[in-house]
């Protein structure tokens, strides 16, 4: 079956970098849109950053030029590397495909303070 599972979460402080990663299992890795949401405490799941199979990308505007996503297909790897993290990133990050129905990751918790 479909497995995502993300790591790499942690406590930063503002200006600090992290690098999450998620790893996929049970399907043809190479052909999916993989992406990265997160959600805060009281507010509603929202898109981050998504690659397609082709490399294209997008970005939520609040993380242009500051996050990168990436992908290894041989590694069958999903990468968010984050820069620059503000306290407004917190969140719980978490890995998402679509293929058919939509799969979930269990999540990976950011949290950024001083």
């Amino acid at each position: 079956q479909v497995q995502l599972v993300e790591s790499g979460g942690g406590l930063v402080q503002p200006g600090e970098s992290l690098r999450l990663s998620c790893v996929g299992s049970g399907f043809v890795f190479t052909v999916y849109t993989m992406s990265w949401y997160r959600q805060a405490p009281g507010k509603e799941r929202e898109l981050v950053a998504q690659i397609k199979g082709d490399g294209s990308t997008t970005y939520l505007d609040s993380v242009k030029d500051r996050f990168t996503i990436s992908r290894d297909n041989r590694q069958r790897t999903v990468y968010l590397q984050m820069t620059n993290l503000k306290s407004e990133d917190t969140a719980v990050y978490y890995c998402h495909t679509q293929i058919f129905d939509y799969y979930w990751g269990q999540g990976t918790q950011v949290t950024v303070s001083s």
